[in-house]
């Protein structure tokens, strides 16, 4: 059997950790520079450590992305103990601890906690379905899609059109989330947030307002990395 060494291992968590996705921004926690730490104990024992942008991001939405770093590492087969902190955080203490014991958000916070984390996540899970489904759209649009051959459009289909590579990218983003939203049209490539199919004559309205879905949160990431570039000296990112 071959030897697997510490750094192989750690390369191993932080392939994982790419895979956790800010829910807010719909952005890698790794990407957005969020994770400071990772260290392999013992061959078995993980140690993750990571920081927000600000002192005061709400308890419930780092709570989340925490366990979501949790349960990823602790997917990998060798894993024996995954141990997440978060640093310099007006509630590292309390997050931190309820992470230990391995307890839910409502447990941890206890009445300080207006509800457990599934409503939130629902929520971010949404908003990235939309904002994925606008980039896909618009570039369908502009490869010459019709409106009309959009809202007929199957998941089949969609699927198998020729797409360039930033097509593909965006399409694979899109399944990815695809199935977030209700079942009522399955089969149907484009629907809306509850699952119904989308009308040609009002598509366009539709694009737009999907769009701002978008911008908002492309505002929400630069300023994310400027406040944390700021609180933490971190040089700007190479253009």
């Amino acid at each position: 059997m071959a030897v697997v060494s510490i750094e192989e291992r750690r390369a191993e968590v932080w392939d994982r950790l790419r895979g956790v996705i800010d829910p807010e921004l719909d952005e890698s926690v790794v990407d957005l520079g969020f994770v400071t730490q990772v260290d392999v104990e013992a061959g078995e024992k993980v140690r993750v450590g990571f920081r927000l942008p600000t002192y005061w991001c709400a308890a419930n939405f780092s709570y989340l992305m925490a366990d979501d770093m949790r349960h990823a590492i602790g997917a990998l087969p060798w894993v024996g103990e995954v141990e997440v902190t978060i640093g310099e955080h007006m509630y590292a203490e309390k997050i931190n601890e309820g992470l230990k014991r391995g307890l839910s958000f409502a447990e941890a916070f206890g009445d300080e906690a207006d509800d457990d984390l599934g409503a939130l996540r629902r929520t971010f899970l949404v908003k990235a379905f939309q904002r994925r489904q606008s980039a896909l759209l618009d570039h369908l649009v502009a490869a010459g899609f019709s409106a009309a051959q959009l809202v007929e459009l199957s998941l089949k289909e969609l699927s198998a059109a020729d797409l360039d590579d930033t097509g593909s990218a965006l399409r694979r983003r899109y399944f990815e989330r695809r199935g977030v939203v209700g079942e009522a049209d399955a089969g149907r490539a484009f629907v809306d947030t509850e699952g119904d199919r989308l009308q040609a004559e009002t598509l366009g309205v539709y694009m737009r307002a999907m769009r701002r879905v978008g911008v908002n949160a492309e505002f929400n990431g630069a300023l994310c990395r400027g406040l944390l570039r700021e609180r933490f000296g971190l040089d700007a990112p190479e253009a």
